[in-house]
């Protein structure tokens, strides 16, 4: 015996009814098992007082001819009100909206003593960082070179950014409003490139190699939900 999976499930909450629809299937067979559900399904509740329907379409993009064509199928019960459309698929503009947002700044340069590099975003500085030169970001700052002057990243108060470099051995790191200035381990450079971030409210220093197990939010993908 072949059971047919359902390509629309509708559940019912305190709100009124939720309509999941299957994100896999063509939208011709959502249509087909759309029109069956209003048509011949859950009558007591489709005749009943107004209802406020939810649509979750999941991950599946569709025009705006076929959200019309969603929405009169329910709309043939006179009960029934489009609440909510809900999806997790965005729009072209919602993406260059959000992308214009990461800002990212490449400097292929040495900041020198008494330099100061300053800049609404991430830093990626293709040079080193002398003593005596400052770095500062409202975002992350990554130091292809050697970082050996001051860092400050974060500096709104976001404490989940973080500073990295080739060879770490600054005068001074700064992650938001905490500060530490280089212990030990940093005065020998170890040849490993690492990264300074914060947790539970003090700096800690990681190799490279473990930045996206302590950040796995970070990277474009994760902004738009790939």
């Amino acid at each position: 015996m072949t059971t047919t999976r359902s390509k629309v499930t509708i559940k019912g909450t305190k709100d009124g009814l939720v309509f999941i629809m299957d994100d896999t299937c063509s939208f011709d067979e959502l249509l087909a098992d759309l029109r069956e559900k209003i048509e011949h399904s859950h009558q007591q509740i489709l005749t009943g007082p107004l209802i406020r329907v939810t649509l979750k379409l999941g991950k599946r993009y569709c025009t705006p001819e076929q959200l019309e064509e969603l929405t009169q199928i329910i709309r043939q019960k006179g009960n029934l009100v489009i609440h909510t459309i809900d999806t997790e698929v965005i729009s072209k503009e919602e993406a260059y909206a959000e992308l214009s947002k990461t800002n990212f700044l490449i400097e292929a340069r040495t900041i020198r003593s008494g330099q100061v590099l300053e800049f609404d975003g991430d830093i990626l500085i293709l040079g080193d960082v002398n003593p005596g030169g400052t770095v500062k970001s409202t975002g992350s700052i990554y130091v292809m070179g050697s970082l050996r002057g001051v860092a400050h990243a974060g500096i709104n108060g976001d404490t989940g950014k973080v500073i990295a470099s080739s060879s770490l051995q600054p005068t001074q790191l700064r992650i938001a409003e905490v500060i530490s200035r280089p212990g030990d381990e940093w005065v020998n450079a170890k040849g490993v490139a690492e990264f300074a971030y914060l947790e539970d409210g003090k700096m800690l220093v990681a190799k490279m190699s473990y930045l996206h197990r302590v950040r796995p939010d970070f990277g474009w993908k994760k902004a738009f939900g790939l």
